[in-house]
C-alpha cells in the first residue's frame, strides 16, 4: 500500500491537535499501529501528551526539535501504520525528509502545526509539508475581537500585540495568543 501525508494546519485555536487527535482514534479503532511525536519543547499540558485545547489526550513521544530523525529510528523500533507529528512548525527542516522517508515506506503520516507564525509569517518546515501532501486541511478558529472567521495567530505581550521582531518560538497558550481575522489582526 502506498504512504499518504495528510497535514493538519492553520492558526491557534483552530482545532489542529483535536482534527489529528480524531483521525488517530479512528486508525486505533481500525486496529492499525499508531506512533505519536510531538516537540519537547512544548510542555502545556505534559510532557508525554499531546492534548488539544479542549482536553483530548493521547500518549506521544516527546522528541527534540533539532533532532527529526530520532523519528526514523521510533518507527523502525515501533513498526506503526500511521505516523502523527503534532506541533510540526517547532521541528528543524530535517523533519521533511524524514517525513519523506516515512511516506515512501508506505506510512500514513498525519502532520499538524501552524501554517504562519504570528507575524503573519510561512513557519518552519510547514511550507513545504503542505506542498508535499497528498490532503491538506486548513482549519479556521474564531476571532475573538468580532466572531468571523479567524485564520492568523495574534501574540499577546502583557496584553498588547507583540512586535513583528519578537522571537518566533515563544509555547503558550491563551494567555499569550489569541485568533484573529485579518482585519483584528495586529503587530506592534
Amino acid at each position: 500500500m502506498p504512504g499518504r501525508l495528510e497535514v493538519v494546519t492553520g492558526c491557534m485555536f483552530a482545532g489542529k491537535s483535536e482534527e489529528l487527535l480524531r483521525r488517530l482514534r479512528r486508525a486505533i479503532i481500525a486496529r492499525k499501529g499508531v506512533l505519536l511525536v510531538k516537540p519537547d519543547i512544548d510542555w502545556r499540558y505534559g510532557r508525554d501528551q499531546v492534548v488539544s485545547h479542549d482536553g483530548q489526550r493521547l500518549d506521544a513521544q516527546p522528541l527534540p526539535t533539532d533532532r527529526s530523525e530520532l523519528l526514523l529510528e521510533l518507527a523502525d523500533r515501533r513498526r506503526p501504520e500511521v505516523v502523527g507529528v503534532d506541533e510540526a512548525q517547532f521541528f528543524s527542516p530535517a523533519l521533511i525528509g524524514v517525513v519523506e522517508r516515512l511516506v515512501r515506506q508506505g506510512l500514513r503520516v498525519i502532520v499538524a502545526g501552524l501554517d504562519m507564525d504570528f507575524a503573519g509569517r510561512p513557519f518552519g518546515p510547514m511550507p513545504q509539508l503542505m506542498a508535499m501532501a497528498d490532503e491538506v486541511s486548513k482549519l479556521q478558529a474564531v476571532c475573538v475581537v468580532c466572531g468571523e472567521p479567524a485564520v492568523l495567530t495574534q501574540r499577546l505581550i502583557d496584553g498588547r500585540p507583540a512586535p513583528a521582531d519578537a522571537p518566533v518560538i515563544a509555547v503558550g497558550g491563551a494567555e499569550s495568543y489569541e485568533a484573529r481575522c485579518r482585519r483584528h489582526h495586529q503587530l506592534a
